[in-house]
């Protein structure tokens, strides 16, 4: 089955450095995760191969302690969520929501958010479920809220974008930084004006971290103006 079909392509170097990588010891971010050392083109066979697994078994999947299982299962996810009729995809969305507390690293959150949860909400029109999550207490909560609205920068609909990213601003955290920046980033390329319009304002006060993510493609004499601020 697919489980041991994982076991097959283990690498115990692979997966203790992908312990250190994704900051497993206790008191970090990834702490108490487990790998067993599969490389992403690897789950993603192994996804395509068993990609007729109801979702009752893709949630069991889900449920795994093993990284790379729920990697797998939100890969299938994913793909099931392509060119699908808006009650599937609610049924997809479902169950990435009820088990969100599974989607609990970066990679999982970035793999997955925008193709399921983001695009549900840009179809239906409700973003209503990306501003709870941005105010969550939850670190993954939150980055799932800001990359689900990658969905609606492919959409050139980017004031969820800027109206999540202000809710996050101040976060403490590096990685929801990272994303904040990140995604003002990707809405600069479709509106670059937009991005300097919230710039202008926010600059001055914003994690630095997000500002050069968020100032990546301007020209260097444009970015050093805005880190001075």
């Amino acid at each position: 089955d697919l489980v041991h079909e994982t076991s097959l392509y283990a690498d115990t170097s692979r997966a203790s450095h992908n312990e250190r990588f994704f900051k497993t010891k206790k008191g970090e971010y990834g702490a108490h995760d487990k790998f067993i050392g599969l490389t992403v083109p690897q789950v993603r066979t192994i996804a395509k191969k068993y990609k007729d697994l109801s979702l009752s078994e893709i949630e069991e999947l889900l449920h795994s302690p093993i990284h790379e299982h729920r990697l797998c299962a939100l890969i299938m996810l994913v793909n099931r969520s392509k060119n699908t009729p808006i009650p599937d995809l609610t049924e997809s969305k479902k169950l990435y929501v009820n088990n969100k507390k599974f989607v609990n690293n970066w990679d999982l959150v970035d793999i997955s958010a925008h193709h399921i949860l983001g695009k549900w909400c840009y179809l239906t029109e409700n973003d209503e479920v990306l501003k709870t999550l941005a105010h969550s207490d939850n670190l993954w909560d939150k980055r799932i809220a800001m990359v689900a609205t990658f969905a609606y920068i492919r959409n050139s609909e980017l004031s969820i974008t800027f109206t999540i990213a202000q809710i996050l601003l101040h976060d403490s955290h590096d990685l929801i930084h990272k994303a904040v920046g990140w995604l003002l980033r990707e809405a600069g390329k479709r509106d670059v004006k937009a991005l300097e319009n919230f710039l202008n304002v926010h600059a001055k006060t914003m994690p630095r971290t997000a500002l050069r993510y968020a100032l990546e493609k301007f020209p260097s004499e444009k970015r050093a103006l805005y880190m001075k601020k």
